[in-house]
């Protein structure tokens, strides 16, 4: 989360869940009772997922409020990953709605085919209409707060909202389907929410992934770092630069190289100055380590970005194959020691 106050961003997410929990109750039971007064089975099921939706906010409260915990012994690096569990939890759940959806939606098709449909009351179109404008609003209230926190596990709630707003459409078009005597009309209205809502859970999934596997940052981002170090006139060459995304935040490895003349006290202190201009530049940046090596050549060359990460990576995978090779001599030598020899040959008497 890029809120550093993690006591602001607890009350945050503690004021989002609870509107959401209120919400989700009196519309869930609001949608009940229009659903048995008014004869609709689509509004008793947009009502039952309405009702899911109190489950997922204890999901994404428990997820995000165990992120913001500080480090401790057990978590060297913090708990943002516990965010990204909620929001894998939160995407199985829209997965799983959208398959519901979709069964509902075959098994209305089929119904209407047959011509077993029940015409309902107009009580149950209002109530649609109402679960709509009320899921919506609820989309970009907690996204908005999403947002400011760049909560994964809020963003994948806001979804669950837009979910339930767009099941609602699929009520609101079969019962004005079955009220104008088009009772196919809300099967297939369904089966396109559902699909819709797949690539939703799968988009979720995919960010999620990126956060849990160490990916690198934004190209963007990692420039911007980059010209950043770069522009201290202290910092003749910058070696290394890495970077991952863990859960909402990004740590980042840097190797700069000083002027090989300084003593260790001017180069830690050339490290700091890097240090602190880019956690405080950069919020999403929760920490950067930065090496000191020392720099030989007199003048600063010049290079872009581009270029530098290209050269950084080539230089990168020369070490490691050297580092192979290296091994694989070793190996070798070890084999072909006579030394080697002979006490095979006495393991063999």
């Amino acid at each position: 989360m890029l809120i550093n106050d993690k006591t602001n961003a607890v009350k945050i997410i503690n004021k989002v869940a609870i509107v959401t929990i209120v919400v989700n109750l009196i519309l869930s039971i609001g949608k009940l009772i229009a659903g048995i007064v008014g004869n609709s089975t689509a509004m008793i099921s947009d009502a039952v997922h309405s009702g899911s939706d109190v489950l997922s906010t204890f999901i994404v409260l428990i997820g995000a409020r165990i992120a913001v915990k500080s480090e401790d012994r057990d978590h060297n690096y913090g708990h943002d990953k516990f965010e990204n569990i909620a929001s894998i939890i939160l995407a199985m759940m829209l997965f799983a709605t959208a398959l519901a959806l979709g069964y509902a939606g075959i098994q209305s098709i089929i119904s209407a085919t047959k011509g077993e449909f029940v015409k309902p009351s107009y009580i149950a179109l209002v109530a649609a209409i109402v679960s709509i404008v009320v899921k919506e609003g609820m989309y970009w209230y907690t996204i908005y707060y999403a947002k400011k926190l760049d909560s994964q596990a809020l963003k994948a709630d806001a979804w669950h909202h837009r979910s339930d707003a767009f099941s609602s459409i699929a009520s609101f078009a079969g019962i004005l389907g079955a009220i104008l005597g088009v009772f196919v009309l809300e099967g297939i209205a369904t089966l396109l929410i559902a699909v819709l809502i797949i690539k939703v859970s799968y988009d979720i999934v995919k960010v999620v992934i990126k956060q849990l596997t160490d990916h690198a940052a934004p190209e963007e981002l990692v420039s911007r770092i980059y010209k950043t170090i770069d522009e201290d006139q202290d910092v003749k060459n910058i070696d290394v630069l890495k970077t991952r995304i863990s859960g909402s935040i990004i740590y980042v490895d840097a190797e700069i190289a000083v002027d090989s003349s300084l003593n260790i006290v001017d180069a830690h202190e050339i490290a700091e100055r890097v240090h602190d201009k880019i956690e405080s530049e950069f919020k999403e940046v929760k920490h950067i380590a930065i090496h000191v090596n020392p720099y030989f050549v007199e003048e600063k060359v010049e290079k872009s970005f581009a270029d530098k990460e290209k050269e950084l990576w080539e230089e990168d995978g020369k070490r490691q194959k050297q580092s192979k090779d290296n091994a694989s001599k070793k190996q070798n030598m070890s084999e072909s020691d006579p030394k080697n020899d002979k006490d095979k040959i006495a393991k063999e008497d």
